[in-house]
């Protein structure tokens, strides 16, 4: 890993008694992209309000180029760029002026804002809607500007809390495009995300959380090489009942589960598998390569989760 921007070292977090966080550890360097995964109330979201100082957390430390954030000058605002989940903007202002007003936020000079303003708007595609205001904006082009107004005074640090929720497939491509360029810019990006193969395609590395500590970190091929080398088969029966309810498959397959009305195989090689039910009309079959998001639901559970965190 290169030198770490970013350092957070057995941090641990409690709301009324409640561990939320617990001793969690993990380093993101230099102009490397991290996802960091979980399904609801792992901790994702108090790891992200502690890192921007919004949260106190109880013990443990966070670094930033090597130093506590206690001691940059207001914990490290001035390096650190934060899109939120849900957009922040100024209704009251255009386009370009919450730009402007973000920007005075950091006591920018005025032409400095000017100018990192146009690259900006130009940067996320906004430009010829610079003087519209926020209630003419799609969802998509509102999240475009969020990035814009994280980046208005050039942090080296961006945290990005579900930046792609609810675009189309074509914003988000040109979202993951513009997070790329500002990777090789050398800005270091830290990610939340549920969308799996968001993470497979933009990190670097991936963090799993569970229970506010890391189950698992590696880069996303290798992750998906450990845990589930090969292929994926899911088999299905038409009628809605239970796939294989005679167990054909065990001892046939390196792995394998159920969910729901599905059955999950895993294996190097799965073409006998899927030859023995591919005769029965009844089942539906797909094979396909695992991916991250298989190995995300083997490590974490398949169950839904309701708890904040």
């Amino acid at each position: 890993m290169p030198f770490p921007r970013l350092e957070l070292q057995a941090v641990a977090k409690a709301y009324a008694g409640r561990p939320v966080l617990r001793g969690l550890s993990f380093a993101v360097g230099v102009g490397e992209c991290y996802a960091l995964l979980g399904p609801n109330g792992a901790g994702k979201s108090t790891s992200v309000r502690c890192i921007q100082g919004l949260t106190p957390f109880d013990s443990g430390e966070i670094r930033l180029d090597g130093r506590p954030l206690t001691q940059w000058p207001a914990g490290g605002h001035e390096r650190i760029g934060v899109v939120p989940q849900s957009d922040q903007l100024d209704p009251d202002f255009t386009v370009e002026e919450n730009l402007w007003t973000y920007g005075r936020y950091f006591r920018l000079p005025a032409a400095l804002i000017r100018s990192r303003s146009r690259e900006l708007l130009a940067f996320m595609s906004l430009e010829e809607f610079a003087q519209r205001p926020i209630q003419a904006l799609s969802g998509e082009m509102r999240r475009r500007l969020s990035v814009a107004r994280a980046l208005i005074h050039q942090p080296q640090l961006l945290l990005l809390d579900e930046p792609t929720t609810g675009l189309d497939p074509q914003a988000r491509h040109l979202l993951w495009q513009r997070l790329r360029t500002l990777q090789r810019e050398g800005v270091t990006l830290l990610l939340t995300t549920h969308y799996l193969d968001e993470a497979e395609r933009l990190a670097d590395r991936v963090g799993i959380l569970q229970q506010g500590s890391i189950l698992a970190e590696d880069a996303p091929v290798a992750m998906i090489q450990k845990h589930i080398p090969g292929e994926v088969l899911e088999l299905r029966r038409h009628d809605g009942a239970l796939p294989d309810a005679e167990n054909w498959h065990q001892g046939r397959v390196a792995a394998a589960e159920r969910s729901g009305d599905t059955l999950f195989l895993f294996d190097p090689q799965l073409d006998a598998v899927r030859a023995h039910f591919a005769v029965d009309p009844q089942y539906q079959l797909l094979q396909r390569p695992a991916t991250l998001e298989d190995v995300f639901l083997r490590l974490t559970g398949r169950e839904l989760r309701e708890e904040e965190g």
